[in-house]
């Protein structure tokens, strides 16, 4: 009996221990994986495809060489950067309270931060100087516009947008973003502190200043939000969600300040770079400081982009291995609903549109729409006057369009035929396929796809089967 129990209790472990790592390696299937197949949409599975997409995303955009070719074009152009901050500043009286908040900054390079002042001066002066009047301005503001255009394309490559914007937009949309962009920071950087002194001296009562303070505290907290979060708004060449910015601004404000903290208590451990460096010991730690800036900054875009297109990826595992007869069903499946809902005199809808309410995966949707448009048996319809998305509706007389049509059409598209010698050396081959094909192509040509019908009931709670 005394065996019998010793095997017992030497067991009881083993079969937990095996319980355990099946949990724990299930749970890594459905988290890496299995998630994109799960079609519920409360709050748990939103997060989990939200964090398994933005490490997808961080890992296969190559962030860290991005933000390392930004930290190379924002060296170039920190100059006119920082003239153009000053400038502004100038305008507002906040110029020396600026300066006293680099310097306070960077205790530990206060010979660089002057001689950087110094550069920034004579580039004012020379912009205000040229042979031509505005021409150093004009200067300023096209080394400014090539920076934000650049990051542009990075947004735009993490969105998977192809094209940026056109010159004229760049010229009227960063022209809104240098005046909305810089004035946020310099806010949360410098007039919060000279409103704290303000105020604060103002008041009769002592034991007001600590709750003051903490407001203003919270008050640059916020606009440093809403300078990542506008950023993630106003720069991608597409329209963006203002509730996905704002969050992805929180986390990257938010470890903006941090780090911003960590590198201003750590001047006191640089000295020994002092005397390495010498007067050039500010570089290192800016190239690190601008390299660790943009990571954050490209994090937190591809943060708004996971949360904003979530859904997209749904069945990415399932799509990326799809059969040729599936992917068919599907195109003539989105030219049924919009012969259909054109039929019925139903409002045209967008492939997002007819993802969300058909239950169908959106790439699947918008690469059938693309098939669709390139055959001419759809056409885009615009929504209404400044909207960028367009509806879809049939480019051909709905009565006369058959199956057989559809289908003759989408396998017709796309180059054939520039194979040399491959007609005459499978002539046999080809002339069955032929064969085959038109023998279906006749049954299908006698199917209208407005007489096609779709079970409405069925996508309205796809986890319901």
């Amino acid at each position: 009996m005394a065996r019998i129990k010793d095997d017992k209790t030497t067991d009881k472990p083993t079969g937990w221990l095996s319980r355990l790592t099946a949990k724990g390696l299930n749970w890594y299937r459905y988290s890496t994986s299995g998630v994109w197949s799960d079609t519920r949409r409360n709050w748990k599975v939103n997060l989990m495809k939200t964090v398994n997409l933005s490490v997808r995303s961080f890992l296969n955009a190559d962030l860290q060489n991005r933000a390392a070719a930004l930290t190379y074009q924002t060296l170039l152009a920190i100059v006119p950067a920082l003239a153009l901050i000053f400038a502004i500043c100038r305008g507002f009286g906040f110029q020396n309270l600026v300066e006293s908040q680099m310097f306070n900054s960077f205790p530990a390079q206060s010979k660089a931060l002057a001689t950087a002042l110094k550069f920034v001066d004579s580039y004012l002066a020379q912009s205000s100087e040229g042979i031509f009047v505005g021409i150093g301005i004009v200067f300023l503001l096209w080394t400014l516009i090539s920076l934000i255009s650049n990051v542009e394309d990075a947004f735009n490559k993490i969105w998977g947008i192809p094209q940026g914007r056109t010159l004229w937009r760049k010229i009227t949309d960063y022209t809104a973003i240098f005046l909305i962009l810089p004035i946020l920071m310099i806010c949360a950087s410098g007039i919060t502190v000279f409103m704290s002194t303000t105020i604060q001296n103002s008041l009769p009562f002592d034991f007001m200043s600590p709750v003051v303070s903490t407001l203003l505290d919270c008050s640059s907290l916020v606009l440093v939000w809403l300078f990542f979060a506008g950023s993630y708004l106003l720069i991608p060449n597409t329209k963006v969600k203002f509730k996905n910015a704002f969050i992805a601004g929180i986390l990257a404000g938010t470890a903006f300040l941090v780090l911003q903290w960590l590198f201003v208590n750590g001047q006191i451990y640089v000295t020994r770079y002092n005397a390495i460096y010498g007067s050039f010991s500010f570089l290192p730690l800016l190239l690190i400081w601008l390299q660790l800036v943009w990571l954050i900054t490209l994090s937190g875009a591809v943060y708004c982009y996971s949360s904003q297109n979530i859904f997209e990826y749904s069945f990415s595992d399932d799509i990326a291995k799809i059969s040729d007869d599936y992917r068919w069903r599907i195109i003539i499946s989105v030219m049924t609903v919009t012969v259909i809902r054109f039929v019925k005199g139903e409002k045209p809808l967008t492939d997002h549109q007819i993802s969300e309410q058909y239950g169908l995966p959106i790439p699947m949707v918008t690469a059938a729409v693309n098939r669709l448009l390139s055959c001419g048996l759809l056409l885009h319809v615009v929504n209404k006057p400044g909207d960028d998305s367009f509806s879809v509706s049939p480019a051909v007389n709905p009565a006369t369009l058959t199956l057989g049509e559809v289908i003759r059409r989408v396998g017709d598209n796309g180059s054939k035929g520039f194979i040399p010698g491959f007609d005459l050396r499978f002539r046999h081959i080809n002339s069955t396929i032929d064969s085959i094909k038109e023998t279906a192509l006749e049954k299908a040509d006698k199917i209208f796809v407005s007489s096609l019908t779709i079970n409405d009931n069925q996508h309205e709670n796809p986890d319901r089967n």
